[in-house]
């Protein structure tokens, strides 16, 4: 479904199932999984690529140079930048600077994504961030610029800690009861 206010150009590659609701505009080059939700104003660049079941709500902007994964969240006013040293008279893809989005990730509403960002699997990103470094799988970020302040599981809820190992701390859903285990050095910078 794509809706009539919104401009999808030639050469967008559009999985099955996918939406494009009002004033969205998709630029050439664009590969947009299937079961996908474009919400009210969304603009993504050429050569964007988004995963399957991604939902990419009102008003964000995913500029060239961006991959996201799979099952991926991404909040109203979200808005990813490529370009570390912008300048509006130069410009050229060698300026480009890649950002990736991992499978099952969700950044907050109005968060500003700093170009060359890993986002983990299944990291949270709460809303008005700015994300400044790579952000590792299952991390909570957030604040200007944004920390690690706690661990989530891959169903979203805050996890807990149970014991420790070695090099890891174990880390448990309070709600689906999944265990997941973290490297002691990334535990220690959330407790820095």
């Amino acid at each position: 479904m794509i809706h009539e206010t919104a401009i999808v150009e030639k050469d967008v590659q559009l999985g099955e199932g996918t939406r494009i609701w009002h004033f969205a505009h998709v630029r050439n080059g664009a590969k947009i999984g299937k079961n996908g939700n474009i919400g009210k104003d969304v603009y993504i660049d050429t050569n964007v690529i988004i995963g399957d079941n991604c939902k990419i709500q009102n008003f964000a902007s995913l500029y060239h140079g961006l991959t996201i994964g799979n099952d991926v969240f991404i909040g109203p006013h979200v808005c990813f930048t490529n370009d570390l040293y912008p300048r509006a008279a130069i410009w050229s893809d060698e300026r480009l600077t890649k950002t990736t989005v991992k499978d099952g990730a969700s950044i907050g509403a109005n968060s500003t994504i700093v170009a060359g960002i890993t986002i983990g699997r299944y990291a949270m990103v709460g809303a008005g961030s700015v994300v400044t470094k790579d952000v590792p799988d299952n991390a909570l970020v957030f604040g200007n610029p944004a920390h690690i302040r706690g661990f989530v599981c891959d169903c979203g809820i805050k996890l807990q800690k149970k014991s420790k190992k070695k090099d890891v701390q174990v880390f448990i859903c309070p709600e689906c009861r999944k265990e997941i285990s973290i490297k002691e050095t990334i535990v220690m910078e959330c407790e820095a």
